[in-house]
């Protein structure tokens, strides 16, 4: 069978668990060989392991992609273990909402930071390669494609109630994507957002227990959506459903394939049919 992604090197953020673990998983299936990421080290080596498992190659790069020198932390991780970059896949993140007279300083630019921050940096961080690339490949008359899709969210293509800060930033990032669709179509990069709407993990899932939270960076997020609004929500999307994390990833992957060469600087609804 073709691997489509053969002898091509992979980043992706936030890919020990959830959407970004699917998104790893199937980029590695399709021959890339990919730098895993996370907050934590067990679900990014778990990860990793699993990649091997099945044959592939991954390596994992464990931290905050808010952390100021992750950017060039991330990218020399792939070009010390891999020798490239290829696909930068910017997909950390998670919410913490509010109403905005209740929204703290805090909340706000934490939503900026992780969301729109920290993409910028990691492709400021490869800019340097990528151009040097480019340009030996254009001389040799061997050009080649890579690829940056964003990971966006149908909160910041529509808004979102509750959201302001999140939706902020998401439409930040599909600005950021426009942008740099400009600036590196002359390095042959493709740059393309995914917004998703509805993916069930363990952010967006019926939430059990009430008080479920996770830590991040020391504050405690809630997690997960009152079973009735998340049976409200789904009843409104023409599929009837929510849509599962290797879903989400099938619509990143479309924009990783030598297919998707001349699409740039478009944002992909992945939301089941709902705007």
């Amino acid at each position: 069978m073709t691997q489509k992604l053969a002898g091509k090197v992979a980043l992706v953020s936030g890919s020990g668990r959830g959407i970004g673990r699917e998104i790893a998983l199937k980029l590695a299936s399709e021959g890339a060989r990919v730098v895993i990421n996370d907050l934590d080290a067990a679900p990014a080596e778990q990860t990793v392991a699993d990649i091997v498992a099945r044959d592939g190659q991954a390596v994992a790069c464990v931290g905050s992609v808010t952390e100021v020198d992750f950017g060039d932390k991330f990218v020399k991780t792939a070009l010390d273990a891999f020798g490239g970059v290829d696909i930068i896949v910017n997909n950390a993140g998670y919410t913490w909402d509010n109403v905005v007279q209740k929204m703290s300083d805090e909340q706000w630019e934490a939503m900026l930071a992780v969301h729109l921050t920290a993409p910028f940096r990691i492709l400021r961080a490869a800019s340097g390669f990528i151009r040097d690339a480019a340009k030996r490949e254009a001389e040799a008359g061997t050009p080649v494609f890579r690829k940056v899709v964003n990971i966006s969210s149908t909160s910041g293509v529509y808004g979102n109630a509750g959201q302001a800060n999140y939706a902020a930033a998401k439409a930040g990032i599909n600005g950021l994507t426009k942008a740099m669709a400009k600036e590196w179509g002359r390095y042959k990069v493709n740059v393309n957002s995914v917004a998703f709407g509805l993916i069930m993990t363990r952010l967006t899932e019926a939430a059990a227990d009430a008080d479920a939270k996770i830590d991040i960076a020391g504050q405690q997020i809630k997690v997960g959506v009152n079973p009735q609004v998340l049976k409200n929500a789904e009843a409104l999307i023409p599929l009837g459903r929510g849509g599962t994390p290797e879903e989400a990833a099938g619509a990143v992957y479309m924009f990783c394939i030598p297919e998707s060469n001349y699409v740039s600087g478009q944002v992909l609804v992945c939301g089941g049919g709902r705007p």
